[in-house]
């Protein structure tokens, strides 16, 4: 196969050296004969053959000095063995990164391969199989047919793959063989809404999309194809080639000059070149050893040139700007980098987008896009899919084979309510509920698609009795699942390592982790500085201040005036502290005689009465709201008491219990809350237990059962929760972790609604910590009654000083206009202090005394 790379070129075309001619065509020309291997009974033969003698002719006309000339001896084949010969002419890498990246966009993560079987179909497929694992999408199945295969056994094949889940088909094979494959696809219905049908360049450079009958054949269908940007020297050669063409195949109507066609120029353009540098002056040819035995093909019997390796190495120095683009061959292959995304929709193919190795998918080309690569879909102009139907499949279809999915639950009685099955004898049913199930049937629901599935329960002795007797561990349904009995598990079931290598996993839809689970033991209710708690420190000093500022106000509102507020200063002080005290109970005997005090005194009075009701209720919560404490602290007390330690029957915690340091000799499990509650009540000294180690989850459905009774202790020990189950590689695993993050966003019929419904007393267990945060009362719940009295008893103070300065007026004139002002204040405050209400003023005019000179 590697000699034959050597000698082919083109897509279309393979040519060899067959022998050496000295005929000359002039002083210094010598005439080089090449064979050309065509079907020359279809359009696309046709099509190459012409642009090749049209490649000779330009390339001979600009270039007359060249020493040698091509001669071409032509050789019908079939189609067939043309399009083999196009495989080694293409490098396929490139578009199979295309390919895959198609994939990739609309997130299809298995795909089935249909090929020819046999040297042109199995170069390729090891190439895709590769770089869609790259890509994290798995290949379960493909098929490989033979051009002899009968269109019966076609139908077959496509009939099992019907019956699969899988809905993404990608075709490698050539258009003969590819349109018998899509004929028999038709009949039975798999051209249809729900399916996708992704082709290689083997069909899609090949096909003439202006037939009808093939558009119509494959409406909806997806491929890459070679893409060649239509510069002006393209345009002015396709005018020159439909003229030449319809010339010579006047029976051919409507033919398009495709990349085929324009690799056929070049192809033939790059062999003049190569051949006129080689400068090979002699040719030998030599018959290859083939063994009798072997069974021989028409390729083995050529005799090959020893100059071979000359031409070969000119050939693959070569390099030009031709009409499909930077013309160069690598190992022998057309370096193509560029792919056009198209869709057969309506009465041909429509581009709907573009592949490059540095930017991905693409809208349209730009030159300029310097953006990283993308798979992004968005990247795609609008697509038709089979069926006319302008959504994208889902690639996958698990109702298939008109099965229902299968889904295992283990059947026991535990926490959570986790599976309730109510059989009706009479209509022989059964129905299912619990927190679990719920959960499941709200993700499936959550689905942009419908998925029918049936619980199948496990371990179910009697449907009669009373209660379910506790099954296998959740191991042996995981088995199930992995050999294709079940094709999934729902439950309490702990998403781990050793399990994930025999199912796959959904994201975890509750909380993780592992935690210890105490009883509590009541706090001293009597305990000394609990009066304080009812009110936060900031709301203790603001009163405090208040109650002073109240004093203040008051004095001096009825200093002058009432004698309860005059006498010794510790006597006026002490009644002012007293008097404002005393608010609190209305219990005050002393009078105010001014309208301003009264005003002050109200409103101070409705504030002490709000703040005292208010202490009064948060107090009396405090008192009366259980206030509980866990019996252990921590974890290194449970190690050092060498007491007993449950555990859940069957769960991996038992072992991390181990790990811990727990003696096993100290473990004891239970398999329900009633007995996990049991084991708690009597203690480890009555066969019970200390604390009961488990998952959050079944510790938080513990709280909710028995609320203040229990609490859990840390530390928290990481596990990642529990998840749903599903067969390797199922499709419905990503669009199943996805509607559970949807369901766990949403505020309304989302998980927290569903945890609510089973867990509805949650949120009634409070701890001791809560208690006393939430009726702790602060200061920003008095902020409006304490401004209110500031601002009365400010505006008070004004007034009352107000009229004092002018009752006081005629003192003023009896200062000293020197005085400096602080003295004068001094004296005024002097004036408030001893005037009681009497004409006498305290700053008349001393007595004259005279004296008598004797």
């Amino acid at each position: 196969m590697k000699a034959m790379k050597r000698i082919v070129v083109g897509f279309f075309a393979m040519w060899w050296v067959t022998r050496w001619s000295s005929l000359a065509m002039g002083t210094n020309t010598m005439k080089f004969p090449v064979g050309v291997i065509v079907d020359e009974g279809t359009w696309i033969g046709k099509l190459g053959l012409s642009c090749i003698h049209m490649a000779l002719s330009d390339f001979y006309a600009s270039h007359s000095h060249y020493n040698t000339r091509i001669h071409l001896t032509i050789k019908h084949t079939d189609a067939h063995m043309i399009a083999a010969a196009s495989a080694v002419a293409q490098n396929e890498a490139t578009q199979v990164a295309a390919i895959t990246a198609i994939v990739q966009a609309f997130g299809w993560n298995q795909v089935v391969l249909i090929y020819e079987e046999g040297l042109y179909g199995e170069e390729v497929i090891p190439h895709i199989m590769k770089t869609l694992q790259d890509a994290n999408v798995h290949v379960p199945y493909q098929i490989a047919i033979s051009p002899s295969t009968t269109d019966q056994q076609i139908i077959k094949e496509l009939a099992n793959l019907r019956m699969m889940s899988n809905r993404v088909f990608i075709i490698h094979m050539p258009p003969i063989l590819g349109l018998r494959v899509f004929t028999k696809a038709r009949d039975i219905g798999m051209i249809s809404q729900g399916y996708v049908w992704i082709m290689t360049t083997s069909m899609t450079n090949l096909l003439d999309w202006t037939n009808s009958s093939i558009t119509d054949l494959m409406q909806g269908v997806v491929g890459v194809a070679s893409y060649f940007p239509k510069s002006k020297e393209v345009q002015d050669f396709e005018v020159q080639w439909k003229l030449k063409f319809q010339k010579e195949n006047p029976n051919i109507i409507g033919a398009q000059l495709n990349v085929l066609g324009l690799w056929a120029y070049d192809a033939a353009t790059a062999l003049a070149i190569a051949v006129e540098k080689a400068r090979i002056t002699k040719l030998s040819f030599q018959r290859k050893n083939v063994s009798k035995s072997c069974n021989t093909t028409d390729f083995e019997t050529i005799r090959v040139s020893q100059s071979g390796s000359k031409l070969q190495d000119a050939l693959s120095k070569t390099a030009f700007k031709g009409l499909s683009g930077k013309f160069n061959l690598v190992n022998g292959e057309m370096n193509s980098k560029t792919f056009q995304i198209i869709n057969i929709n309506g009465d041909g193919k429509k581009v709907v987008g573009f592949w490059t190795p540095h930017n991905g998918l693409e809208r349209e080309l730009s030159p300029k896009n310097m953006s990283k690569y993308s798979t992004s879909k968005a990247n795609l102009k609008q697509i038709i899919w089979p069926g006319d139907s302008p959504i994208a499949p889902k690639g996958w279809d698990v109702g298939a084979n008109g099965k229902r999915l299968k889904v295992g639950i283990q059947v026991k009685r535990g926490f959570f309510e986790s599976f309730n099955i109510h059989h009706d004898s009479v209509n022989d049913t059964m129905t299912f509920n619990g927190y679990c199930i719920d959960i499941f049937i709200a993700v499936m629901r959550a689905l942009p698609y419908s998925v029918p599935f049936e619980f199948i329960p496990f371990n179910i002795p009697n449907l009669d009795r009373d209660y379910l007797r506790p099954g296998v561990f959740y191991d042996d349904l995981i088995q199930k699942v992995y050999v294709g009995e079940i094709d999934a598990v729902v439950g309490d079931l702990t998403i781990m390592f050793e399990r994930s290598q025999y199912v796959d996993f959904t994201l975890p839809f509750t909380e993780g982790g592992v935690n210890f689970l105490v009883p509590t033991k009541q706090k001293n209710k009597e305990k000394a500085w609990l009066f304080l708690k009812p009110l936060t420190w900031e709301l203790w000093l603001a009163t405090g201040c208040f109650f002073v500022f109240i004093s203040f106000v008051v004095w001096v509102l009825e200093h002058q005036n009432n004698e309860e507020f005059r006498g010794s200063p510790s006597n006026q002080i002490g009644n002012s502290f007293w008097f404002s005290f005393l608010t609190m109970d209305f219990a005050q005997r002393e009078k105010i005689h001014s309208n301003l005090a009264r005003v002050v005194v109200i409103i101070w009075a409705f504030v002490v009465l709000i703040l005292t009701q208010s202490y009064t209720a948060s107090f009396t919560t405090l008192l009366t709201v259980q206030q509980l404490q866990p019996t252990v602290i921590d974890i290194n007390q449970l190690i050092r008491s060498r007491e007993s330690i449950g555990y859940q029957l069957g769960s991996y915690t038992y072992n991390i219990l181990k790990q811990i340091g727990f003696d096993e000799s100290r473990l004891r499990s239970y398999n329900s809350p009633q007995q996990c509650d049991h084991l708690l009540t009597i203690g480890s000294q009555h066969g019970g237990i200390v604390a009961a180690f488990d998952k959050i989850p079944y510790l938080k459905a513990m709280e909710t059962s028995y609320c203040s009774k229990y609490t859990m202790i840390g530390p928290t020990y990481n596990h990642p929760g529990f998840g749903f189950a599903f067969r390797r590689n199922s499709p419905l695993v990503n669009d199943v972790s996805r509607a559970i993050l949807n369901l766990t966003e949403k505020n309304e019929g989302g998980m927290k609604e569903i945890e609510n419904a089973w867990f509805e007393n949650a949120s009634h267990c409070k701890w001791q910590s809560d208690v006393e945060a939430t009726y702790s009362l602060n200061i920003d719940s008095f902020r409006g009654l304490f401004l209110i009295a500031v601002l009365a008893s400010s505006l008070a103070l004004v007034v009352h000083i107000a009229m004092f300065l002018i009752d006081s007026w005629k003192h003023l004139n009896c200062f000293d206009p020197s005085d400096p002002f602080f003295k004068r204040i001094c004296v005024m405050v002097k004036v408030f202090y001893h005037h009681y209400n009497t004409n006498t003023p305290f700053l008349a005019a001393p007595q004259t005394t005279t004296h008598q000179v004797p």
